[in-house]
């Protein structure tokens, strides 16, 4: 889409007055997992009884990827690729007419394993202070506007990619600083940008990226990014990037690929098919250790993150094609597990009493959080398509996004 000066002006005026305040709205759904990064939902209109169906309000085509949308006000932000571009837009909320759609060229050749999964990409971007900013599958990390769609820096991608999905990694913004895995495969860095220039600010070389997330916290009184890597688990300072810890964290073809998750200062990671796995990091005499407080080697994880409700930890282990489970995340003890077959892959987020899986067949299971068994309440097709990307929750709005299409479901 091109604008005029004038127009530009005009438009970009007209969009920050639709802009919401700064200052985060419960609503808006800004990065990856949620406000906390943990699959929590914060203002879910949870209906008192859930209806036999929900409601299709608009579908449109937006590219292919796994990004999840980004519910900004009445806005929603979509990072996917139209041909051989990488294309960030801007949709109104209630139409689903496009705003705004700028992007770059970013051709490369796909991995012969990843061909099925598309190409991408598979980042979800992150807003912060009016911009966005995102990953693309040949490592290019961009800063947009996100009033106007305007790039306002790019740091250029690397020869070297990871050898199956390609940047997955979903950055964090902290402060002044915007957080990527860079590089590629046994060649990355963990790297804190300037959100204003993009200039580099600090960077870890330890590991090549995995497909996870990071999460920030403080444990053993720092304040760290906890992120795993390629091969490892690690937590690295988050003002200057110099490592406090490190744990092996191997799997048989390097595609590491969940989020960190907390229960209190006990932290829960997972996703190499081996087991499910919660520890304590903390500083003593001067050195920085983690133990192991707990394994549970029946629920392993793969793709699927997990969420935490209360003291129980929910999610989809690999076991049997696909098994929901719940596991005491004090203990580690296996409260229940669901019967076998019900999805490859699912996004899980947290409602309240409820969970919200959408399940890589485009359905949106809705689950009460019990203790004792797997207790279903209602299952919607909400896509036709595959679903990778979670989904986003914003008021009685829930926006899926399939491999190119993007639709609003709203509960009436």
């Amino acid at each position: 889409m091109k604008f005029g000066r004038g127009a530009l002006i005009a438009c970009a005026a007209l969009s920050w007055l639709a802009l919401p305040l700064e200052a985060q709205r419960p609503s808006d759904w800004r990065q990856w997992r949620g406000s906390a990064r943990d699959g929590t939902v914060d203002a879910f209109a949870v209906p008192p009884t859930w209806p036999e169906r929900l409601t299709e309000r608009w579908k449109v085509e937006v590219g292919e990827g796994y990004a999840t949308p980004l519910v900004i006000g009445n806005r929603v932000y979509m990072f996917a690729r139209r041909g051989e571009r990488e294309v960030m837009s801007a949709l109104d909320a209630d139409t689903g007419k496009e705003l705004w759609q700028t992007g770059y060229t970013a051709t490369f050749t796909m991995h012969s394993a990843t061909v099925r999964h598309g190409p991408g990409p598979k980042s979800t971007p992150v807003f912060a202070n009016g911009r966005l900013y995102a990953i693309g599958m040949t490592g290019v990390v961009t800063a947009f506007d996100a009033a106007t769609g305007e790039q306002i820096w790019q740091q250029p991608g690397s020869s070297l990619v990871p050898t199956f999905t390609t940047h997955a990694f979903s950055p964090l913004v902290d402060g002044e600083l915007v957080i990527f895995h860079v590089g590629g495969h046994n060649q990355g860095a963990l790297t804190a940008f300037d959100v204003q220039t993009g200039e580099v600010k600090w960077s870890w070389a330890g590991d090549g990226p995995g497909y996870g997330s990071p999460i920030i916290a403080t444990l053993g009184g720092a304040r760290q990014i906890i992120t795993i890597t390629q091969r490892k688990v690690v937590g690295v300072d988050a003002a200057t990037g110099a490592l406090l810890w490190e744990r092996p964290f191997v799997s048989p073809n390097d595609t590491n690929t969940t989020t960190p998750m907390l229960h209190g200062e006990t932290l829960i990671v997972s996703g190499n098919g081996g087991p499910t796995t919660a520890l304590t990091v903390a500083r003593r005499n001067n050195q920085w250790v983690t133990e192991t407080v707990w394994e549970n080697a029946d629920v392993p994880l793969r793709l699927s993150d997990a969420v935490v409700a209360g003291d129980v930890l929910f999610g989809l282990t690999t076991r049997n094609s696909g098994q929901y489970f719940a596991v005491d995340a004090d203990t580690g003890q296996t409260l229940w597990t669901s019967v076998g077959r019900q999805a490859g892959h699912v996004a899980i987020s947290r409602a309240g009493e409820f969970l919200l899986s959408l399940e890589d067949d485009g359905e949106l299971v809705v689950a009460r959080t019990s203790r004792t068994a797997f207790d279903e309440v209602r299952r919607y097709k909400v896509a036709e398509d595959a679903t990778w990307a979670p989904a986003a929750f914003s008021g009685k709005r829930i926006f899926v996004k399939d491999v190119s299409n993007l639709a609003l479901w709203t509960i009436d």
